[in-house]
């Protein structure tokens, strides 16, 4: 019985052991009757859903009108209706193609795939599916994972029962996701809803990572403006000792016809550093208030995790030697 259900005859089988590729079709035939079997037991004990799938495996293995019919009896009873009448009209159009001597092997099966199509194209619904008006060019539509072609919007394709899936992805990967539910006969229209702008989905804890950051290079930067302030003062402390020697105690060390030429380039030098310095705790009280209020000011989120914890930058970076300085900071972002 279980033969007559999957093929008449083990022809194609005897076939296929004298290919080239014997042992591989051996072993696809010998895995294909094995599906068959569980296939069968699954259906008739009520399992559809394992059935239906160990049937469909066996038919694309070694594909024969017999599993086709069977597994186009399968869906139907699991309720996938569309898919039942879809495999139906897939072993119709096989049928045609055989020889006289083919179908008079096949039984009933074709009468009784007559009737399954009838039956159930009374059953099935249709969705329509459309975008609204003026949605961005290049905006792909999938339902349930496939992909719906310009051919098919705002067509009323069958659909099985239940609740499908529709995700639209526009251009620069942003995706959207709606759901609608179905009943068997039922006929319905879905415009999607897209919204315009809709960035793509962050975390809590990543969202204000940016501000974040430039609050700490902001912070990073005032100190090393503080630290640059700090070390230029004391270099300009150091060349008071040499301007006083070389320059005179009760003479302004700007009074260049009073200094000698050691006491004039330290005089130069001092100015210069002095000017650094009051830049450098410029920058450093301008960068400190910035950090400051970018942190002060940041909106609170529901959900925030530690891990802005991990992000961190050094108060500052400053080398000093014989070539000049070097303001700078760095961490971890």
């Amino acid at each position: 019985m279980t033969r007559w259900f999957r093929r008449p005859t083990q022809l194609l089988a005897a076939l296929g052991l004298l290919s080239l590729s014997a042992p591989a079709a051996a072993q696809d035939i010998a895995a294909a009757e094995a599906l068959f079997d569980r296939g069968l037991a699954d259906m008739k004990a009520g399992r559809y859903e394992t059935g239906c799938k160990a049937l469909a495996e066996s038919e694309r293995l070694d594909p024969q009108p017999g599993t086709l019919f069977t597994l186009a009896s399968c869906e139907a009873r699991w309720g996938r209706v569309a898919t039942a009448a879809a495999r139906f009209k897939d072993y119709m159009a096989l049928f045609d193609r055989m020889t006289r001597a083919e179908k008079a092997r096949q039984g009933r099966r074709p009468q009784v795939a007559a009737q399954e199509i009838d039956a159930l194209s009374r059953r099935v619904p249709r969705l329509a599916v459309s975008l609204p008006p003026g949605a961005p060019a290049g905006t792909v539509v999938r339902r349930d994972g496939h992909e719906l072609g310009d051919a098919s919007l705002g067509v009323a394709l069958p659909v099985d029962p239940g609740e499908h899936r529709i995700a639209i992805e526009m251009p620069g990967g942003v995706v959207q996701e709606q759901r609608i539910t179905i009943g068997e006969g039922e006929s319905k229209e879905l415009v999607l809803d897209i919204k315009k702008g809709a960035p793509p989905p962050t975390s809590g804890a990543d969202a204000p990572a940016g501000r974040r950051t430039a609050a700490y290079v902001a912070g990073g930067v005032g100190a090393a403006g503080l630290a640059l302030g700090g070390i230029m003062g004391a270099l300009v402390l150091g060349k008071k000792g040499v301007i006083d020697r070389h320059c005179g105690s009760a003479i302004q060390a700007s009074d260049e016809k009073a200094c000698d030429a050691t006491g004039l380039d330290a005089a130069n030098s001092a100015n210069a550093m002095a000017v650094v310095s009051t830049l450098g705790f410029g920058v450093g009280l301008a960068g400190l208030g910035a950090a400051a209020v970018l942190l002060w000011t940041e909106p609170t989120q529901a959900g925030a995790t530690t891990g802005a914890s991990r992000r961190w930058v050094s108060a500052g970076v400053l080398e000093a030697g014989p070539a000049g300085a070097l303001l700078g900071a760095r961490g971890s972002f």
